[in-house]
């Protein structure tokens, strides 16, 4: 048991003090006698020793008080604050072969940006203690969001992205270039990249092994995700008279390359056919990425001034009924 307010036992002094001021007070006789012989034979009875003892009851329920007063508590545990301590760059693929429209969101048909869009936003509030960026590439990278814990912030630069933004191409090595050199120079625990694309690498003066090779010597993983139905997909075209008209087309995939990478960088490849499955994948990148760190966090008492305070309330109410009762003082 330790005290909260230790400082407030230096009362218990005055507690100590109390009966010899009384005593003093109680010193001159409530009837004068001519002569002592008269009462010498008069024993005290127990009631009138219980009397002249009664400032020892006010002492104790003080005493308690006190006790009260300087907060008791006990130990319950130390808890302790997890930390995941990860810097992660999410690189999306934002060329017009995105505007494919074989994934569904409520039910309807959408494009595939906007529903990675939708299914990267429940990844990054799933996050708590770690800074996340983003990076959009075509034909070349751009920086959408640095590093930073304000997921707010972060959630509306996500919308920022879309297709035509950037001249249209897909330069994966570019992608993972940019994303490295956001996070090479941070003291993260861990430093992971999460690229998003859909087709092949056509553009970039840097090869997407060759950023990998940066990226397995700077330690951070990639890891990588080929979104897109196998086969066909409906592609949203304009017609003679301009309306849109959906054609069915082939975009190819490099999965071996995307293997590639993620292999050099000791993380995983992963193939999202639809809506579904890409949510399952950035949950399982989530869980994967959960490096925790014990920091020290706060004490946690249990408060057990009760155990002083009830004690001295009803020690002071018997004095206080005694005092006015069976032990009451007539002068």
């Amino acid at each position: 048991m330790i005290f909260q307010d230790p400082w407030v036992l230096t009362l218990l002094i005055f507690v100590v003090l109390l009966p010899y001021y009384t005593k003093r007070r109680s010193r001159s006789p409530s009837f004068r006698f001519s002569s002592g012989e008269l009462v010498k034979d008069c024993k005290p009875t127990l009631k009138l020793k219980f009397s002249q003892n009664l400032v020892f009851l006010r002492c104790i329920a003080i005493t308690f008080m006190i006790l009260a007063l300087a907060r008791p508590q006990s130990l319950i545990e130390e808890s302790k604050i997890e930390s995941e301590g990860i810097d992660i760059v999410l690189a999306i693929d934002c060329s017009t072969s995105m505007l494919a429209e074989d994934f569904k969101l409520g039910g309807q048909r959408q494009n595939r940006l906007e529903v990675v869009k939708d299914v990267v936003k429940d990844f990054i509030k799933g996050r708590t203690n770690d800074r996340i960026g983003i990076v959009a590439f075509a034909s070349w990278a751009y920086t959408i969001c640095p590093l930073t814990l304000d997921y707010g912030w972060l959630l509306q630069n996500l919308d920022r992205i879309e297709m035509g933004m950037i001249e249209d191409g897909t330069a994966i090595g570019s992608g993972i270039s940019s994303s490295l050199n956001r996070l090479k120079d941070t003291k993260a625990k861990g430093k992971v990249v999460i690229l998003l694309t859909d087709g092949r690498n056509n553009a970039g003066d840097i090869s997407p092994l060759t950023a990998a090779e940066a990226a397995m010597a700077l330690k951070i993983k990639v890891y990588t995700i080929g979104a897109g139905t196998k086969g066909l997909a409906p592609y949203p075209m304009k017609d003679f008279f301009g309306n849109i008209v959906y054609r069915p087309i082939k975009i190819e995939i490099d999965e071996d390359t995307l293997m590639k990478i993620a292999s050099k960088t000791e993380a995983r490849y992963f193939r999202a056919t639809d809506t579904k499955s890409l949510r399952k994948i950035y949950e399982e990148i989530d869980r994967l990425e959960k490096t925790p760190i014990e920091e020290s966090g706060f004490v946690q008492y249990n408060e057990l001034f009760w155990i002083f305070l009830i004690p001295g309330l009803v020690v002071l109410s018997i004095e206080i009924i005694l005092s006015n009762t069976i032990l009451r003082k007539i002068p």
